[in-house]
C-alpha cells in the first residue's frame, strides 16, 4: 500500500500541547498514529507559559512526571496583579507553578509521542476532514510532496483557536456531526508574546492590568522572561506593533511595567501573535471529530490554566478514544461520554474565569477589585482557585 493510501488507527490534526499529547497518549497504547501540523516545528507560540500545578496529574498519566523540571522550569509560587492606577494585589498559589516555554515544552511532548512510535509530519496542511460511511474518517493534505488522502479509524482537532479545516471563516460547528450554526460575535482581542533577556527573575507571574488590555510576565527557563499580551483589536493590529515594539507601546500604558521591562532584550524569533481571543463559554467537544485543547474550548487566558486544560482534554478523551479503537465502545458512547466529561470539568471553571477576567480588564472596576482583594487576600486567592482545571476521574 502506497503511503498516500495509507490507514492509520488515528489521525491527530494540530501538534501542540494536546495534539502532541494526545498522539503520544495513543502510540504508547500501540495504535497506528499520525500527527499533523501545518507550521514548521519548534515554533513560539502566544502564550502566557504559566504551566498552572493542575498539570502535574495530566503530565503523569503521560509517563512524562517531571518533564518541566528537566527542561528548566522555573518555580513560580505567587500571584501578582498592578493596575495602572497603582492598586496591587499579591497572594501565593496553594501549590507551585512552573514557567515553561511552549517552544520547549509542545517539543518536548512530540519528542515523546515519536519516542513511543508516532508518525510526526510538519508542513502539512489540513484541507477536509470528513466521516466515512462505513466508519473511520478521511483525512485530505496538502503537503510538500502534494495532495494526498489519509484513512483513519480516529481523528482528533487539535487546531487550537483557529477555524476547522473545510469549514468556511463565517461558520463554526455547533457539536452535531456535519452541522454548523453562524454565530454573529463581537471582535475578539489580539494576543502578543515575545521573551525578553536582562529582565530580572522573580517567583511570581505578574498581570498588569491597564485600558486596552494586560500584559503578564512571567520567568521561563534558560533565564528567559515572557511578556503575553491580550490587548483589544485597534491596538493589536496597530502599524507600529512589529515583531517585539508592541512592548513600547504597552509599556507607555502602564509606567510600573515599564520599570519592569527596563533593559530587557527581545530574544530573536521568540515574538508571535494569535487573533482572535475569544474564551469558551461551554465547550464544544465535538464537530466532525472529538475536539481536544482550544478547539474544544479556549479558556480566559488571564486565569492562566489553558495549558493544563489541554492536557486534561488528552486525559479525558484518550481512554474513551483506546476503548472505541478496541471495540470496547460505540462512537455514540464515546461522544456522549466525552461531551460529559468536559462539560462537568470545564464548564464552570470556564465561565467563571470569564467573569473574572471581564471585570478585571475593565479599569476602573479591577482597581476596586484589587484594593478590596488587598484587605483580605485570602478570598481573591479562593477566587483565582475557582477558575481551576479539577483533577476528577476521567469518564469510564
Amino acid at each position: 500500500m502506497t503511503d498516500r493510501a495509507k490507514d492509520y488507527d488515528a489521525i491527530v490534526v494540530g501538534a501542540g500541547i494536546a495534539g502532541s499529547g494526545m498522539a503520544a497518549a495513543l502510540a504508547g497504547q500501540g495504535w497506528r498514529t499520525l500527527l499533523l501540523d501545518r507550521g514548521r516545528l519548534p515554533q513560539h507560540k502566544a502564550c502566557g507559559e504559566f504551566l498552572s500545578p493542575e498539570s502535574a496529574d495530566s503530565l503523569a498519566w503521560l509517563g512524562c512526571e517531571g518533564l518541566a523540571e528537566r527542561l528548566g522550569a522555573v518555580p513560580i509560587t505567587r500571584v501578582r496583579l498592578l493596575a495602572s492606577g497603582g492598586a496591587e494585589l499579591s497572594f501565593s498559589l496553594r501549590s507551585p507553578a512552573q514557567g515553561i516555554s511552549r517552544f520547549a515544552l509542545d517539543e518536548a511532548l512530540r519528542e515523546d509521542a515519536a519516542a513511543k512510535g508516532a508518525d510526526i509530519r510538519a508542513g502539512v496542511t489540513v484541507r477536509e476532514i470528513r466521516p466515512l460511511p462505513e466508519g473511520g474518517w478521511a483525512v485530505e493534505t496538502d503537503g510538500e510532496d502534494g495532495p494526498a488522502s489519509l484513512l483513519a479509524r480516529a481523528a482528533f482537532g487539535a487546531w487550537g483557536r483557529q477555524r476547522a479545516p473545510g469549514r468556511p471563516a463565517s461558520l463554526r460547528q455547533d457539536g452535531r456531526e456535519g452541522s454548523v450554526s453562524v454565530r454573529g460575535r463581537a471582535p475578539g482581542r489580539i494576543g502578543r508574546k515575545t521573551q525578553l533577556e536582562g529582565v530580572p527573575l522573580t517567583d511570581a507571574v505578574e498581570l498588569y492590568l491597564f485600558d486596552g488590555g494586560y500584559a503578564g510576565v512571567a520567568p521561563v527557563e534558560g533565564g528567559r522572561t515572557n511578556v503575553a499580551a491580550v490587548l483589544d483589536a485597534r491596538l493589536g493590529r496597530s502599524g507600529a506593533l512589529r515583531g517585539s515594539e508592541w512592548l513600547e507601546a504597552v509599556a507607555a500604558r502602564h509606567p510600573p511595567l515599564a520599570d519592569r521591562l527596563a533593559g530587557g532584550r527581545p530574544v530573536t524569533g521568540s515574538d508571535s501573535s494569535a487573533a482572535p481571543i475569544r474564551p469558551s463559554r461551554d465547550p464544544v467537544a465535538w464537530g466532525a471529530v472529538p475536539h481536544i485543547g482550544d478547539a474544544a474550548i479556549v479558556v480566559p487566558p488571564l486565569c492562566g490554566d489553558g495549558m493544563a486544560m489541554a492536557l486534561r482534554s488528552v486525559r479525558l478523551c484518550a481512554p474513551l478514544a483506546d476503548a472505541y479503537l478496541r471495540g470496547a465502545v460505540s462512537l455514540d458512547g464515546w461522544r456522549d461520554a466525552y461531551a460529559r466529561a468536559l462539560r462537568r470539568e470545564f464548564r464552570a471553571p470556564a465561565r467563571r474565569g470569564g467573569l473574572l477576567q471581564a471585570a478585571l480588564l475593565q479599569p476602573r472596576l479591577a482597581a476596586a477589585l484589587l484594593r478590596a482583594g488587598a484587605l483580605a487576600p485570602g478570598i481573591a486567592a479562593q477566587l483565582f482557585h475557582a477558575t481551576r482545571v479539577g483533577e476528577a476521574p476521567p469518564p469510564r
